[in-house]
């Protein structure tokens, strides 16, 4: 009796750890981005537009233009950015695995359905949800479900449609949103299938580890994360930062509705890094300097789902033929909105 009872407290299930979580959750996405998008609702209902395209004024010289975009990009994304990264570290701490394993750890398409609802309140971009989707895998989560948190949240954003309803219209955003089902669940279940599932035991954590204070358990964690995304995430922006001028002209008139620009606006957006409904102000400016619909709309799918930075972020959550097939995913269905588009008009 007495060895029974000194193992009690040990196996005792901290409850503290979860709700901790949930209200880190709460609170971090109320402050970085439920509260901001319900005043800019409202802005984007009442003047049609959500501000100036992040692409603009794009400088001459590439360093100067990688060091403008730089700023303008991580000024408008770094609390998110931040918020990516402590929740990417504690929900491997905080969250027991085996709760992460029944939810979301199984390969068939419910989890996958599962990753998809979870990913629609975070309404983060790609690069920033990447921390997150990193900290689910390396928890064991399966690729599939995975792959579906991380392109839910830029694709199926609740306020990023909203937005997009009020300045584009609502027939884009209709648009969007079945096409944003359709590649999440779709690009999803084809990471799924070319990412073979380990087998893996139902305790959370190696006892050694859960034996270490919690605080240099999750500093550890977070400092780990950091230096497998934020890194090459940084590089990657100014980069691309340098190329832009080249990869989305501004001249009237330029970006005509053929199948020739609906390719190459789905590869660059494929490419390019932008901040959450970014995608928003872009194609309204450049539809304004003669834009064809069916460019805008594979720039619509493509800019927000998966850029270099994003994937650069995750080539170690993931395999690289995973990543790939995602890439390849996005392009095609940026491709094949655009080409339908051209079919209608």
């Amino acid at each position: 009796m007495t060895q029974l009872a000194s193992h009690a407290p040990a196996t005792r299930f901290a409850w503290w750890k979860p709700l901790l979580f949930l209200a880190v959750v709460l609170i971090g996405l109320w402050y970085v981005k439920w509260q901001p998008y319900y005043g800019k609702a409202f802005t984007a209902a009442e003047t049609h537009s959500i501000g100036k395209s992040i692409l603009a004024n794009a400088a001459d010289s590439p360093w100067r233009a990688a060091l403008d975009y730089a700023m303008v990009y991580f000024l408008a994304v770094w609390k998110a950015a931040v918020l990516g990264v402590i929740l990417g570290s504690l929900v491997q701490v905080l969250i027991p695995r085996n709760w992460l394993l029944r939810l979301m750890g199984s390969t068939r398409f419910g989890s996958t359905l599962i990753g998809t609802g979870l990913g629609l309140p975070g309404m983060m971009c790609s690069c920033c949800a990447a921390p997150v989707t990193a900290g689910l895998r390396q928890s064991q989560v399966s690729s599939g479900a995975a792959m579906a948190f991380w392109l839910a949240n830029p694709l199926l954003n609740p306020a990023t449609l909203i937005f997009m309803g009020f300045v584009l219209g609502w027939n884009f955003a209709a648009i969007r949103l079945l096409a944003g089902l359709f590649m999440v669940l779709g690009i999803a279940w084809l990471v799924q299938r070319s990412v073979p599932e380990p087998a893996v035991n139902a305790p959370t954590l190696t006892a050694s580890t859960d034996q270490q204070p919690f605080l240099t358990r999750w500093l550890r964690v977070m400092w780990r994360l950091f230096c497998n995304t934020i890194p090459l995430y940084i590089v990657a922006v100014l980069l691309l930062g340098a190329a832009r001028v080249w990869l989305f002209p501004h001249a009237d008139g330029v970006v005509g509705n053929t199948l020739f620009w609906v390719i190459l606006m789905a590869i660059a957006g494929c490419l390019f890094v932008i901040p959450t409904a970014a995608e928003i102000p872009i194609v309204q400016t450049m539809m304004l300097a003669g834009m064809g619909v069916a460019p805008a709309l594979a720039l619509l799918v493509t800019l927000p789902a998966v850029s270099v930075p994003s994937l650069l972020m995750l080539h170690r959550a993931f395999p690289a033929r995973a990543l790939w097939r995602a890439l390849f995913g996005v392009a095609f269905s940026g491709m094949l909105l655009g080409a339908i588009a051209l079919w209608f008009t």
